[in-house]
């Protein structure tokens, strides 16, 4: 007997409980009556949450309209999967000026603005933007952020910009040395307040982009470890030797490796091997096994990026470092051990002391 993956079952409708869900996280971004907010999509995003947006804005009495773009044509013959950097708005000055002139935005684009060409120039006018991750209504509504997530990431983040030197270890093998000198730190707790900053939905997150050559060492993803760019769990060792920030080696048998290996190369651009940024969840809602509750086109595994105690390992473009590419992996591992000079932040996958 053959049991498919997921329940294949979810609707995408509005749904009351849906458009409440939505409200409140729009009121942790401070939206108020009679503010105007733009709501960003593209013609392939996913349109039940473009649609619970408006109706949740409207609940609040802001003013919301859409900014709807076509998806552009393929710019490459590779699959492009969460970079976090949609080009959907191809550098329209009409586009940023519609967006930059709002007080909040909602971020609906399939890839999400969090790293596109455009979001200096919007967020330098002042908006403030959320990003809602492409997910099915229902994983959002699970990892709804609150203020207690808020302030155990910002206590992450204070730790994370007063260390000189990250060190990441596991049972499965993984030795990883990262240098934090010249770093650019950052986090998420899935909504945003202040005017010129951005967030995503869900979140949860401690990171950041390592200067050039900062990163050096071993990292071991283990069996049930995460190759989000591919919504696969891994069922075979791989292990990456990194030397000054690029993956030099990927040892390991079996289709997971294979793809890995088959997916770096068809950039045919040495940046894709790159470290583009590393941090650990902090979200202790969001679940590791959830994506194997879910159909892969109900699922961008944005939670599975957060989920408490992971170590996130992230390959692609890093601007601290000058490096840009399409290619992008995001890795979420368990079990790691994360130490921040010589504190330990993650022990084992588990989340320490006040971070907990």
């Amino acid at each position: 007997m053959v049991f498919a993956k997921g329940t294949g079952m979810l609707q995408e409708r509005i749904e009351g409980k849906w458009i409440d869900c939505f409200e409140r996280v729009f009121r942790r971004c401070n939206v108020e009556a009679g503010e105007e907010v733009a709501i960003l999509s593209e013609t392939q995003s996913r349109a039940v949450n473009r649609d619970l947006a408006e109706l949740a804005l409207q609940r609040i009495g802001a003013r919301p309209y859409h900014v709807i773009v076509p998806t552009p044509p393929q710019s490459v013959k590779v699959p492009i999967r969460s970079t976090g950097a949609t080009d959907a708005i191809q550098g329209s000055a009409s586009v940023i000026a519609a967006l930059s002139s709002a007080g909040f935005v909602v971020d609906c684009t399939v890839e999400g603005m969090l790293h596109a060409a455009e979001l200096p120039q919007i967020l330098k006018g002042g908006a403030r933007v959320l990003m809602v991750s492409n997910e099915h209504p229902e994983a959002l509504e699970r990892v709804e952020p609150d203020e207690a997530l808020e302030g155990r990431v910002k206590a992450g983040m204070k730790k994370f910009r007063a260390a000189g030197n990250l060190h990441v270890s596991s049972a499965a093998g993984s030795d990883l040395e990262v240098s934090l000198e010249n770093a650019v730190v950052g986090g998420g707790w899935g909504y945003v307040a202040r005017p010129g900053l951005i967030s995503h939905w869900p979140g949860g997150l401690c990171l950041c982009f390592p200067a050039a050559g900062s990163v050096n060492g071993t990292l071991v993803m283990d069996r049930g470890d995460v190759n989000l760019t591919f919504k696969r769990y891994v069922d075979a060792p791989i292990a990456l030797t990194i030397e000054d920030d690029y993956v030099t080696n990927i040892e390991g048998s079996g289709v997971d490796a294979d793809l890995m290996r088959s997916y770096f190369e068809a950039w045919g651009d040495k940046e894709a091997y790159a470290t583009s940024h590393l941090g650990w969840g902090m979200n202790t809602v969001a679940r590791w096994d959830a994506m194997s509750m879910y159909d892969k086109r109900d699922f961008n595994g944005t939670e599975l990026r957060a989920f408490g105690g992971n170590f996130l390992y992230s390959t692609g473009a890093n601007e601290v470092a000058g490096r840009h590419t399409l290619g992008h992996f995001d890795l979420p591992l368990r079990g790691c051990t994360v130490q921040l000079d010589n504190e330990t932040i993650v022990a084992a996958g588990e989340l320490q002391g006040e971070l907990a």
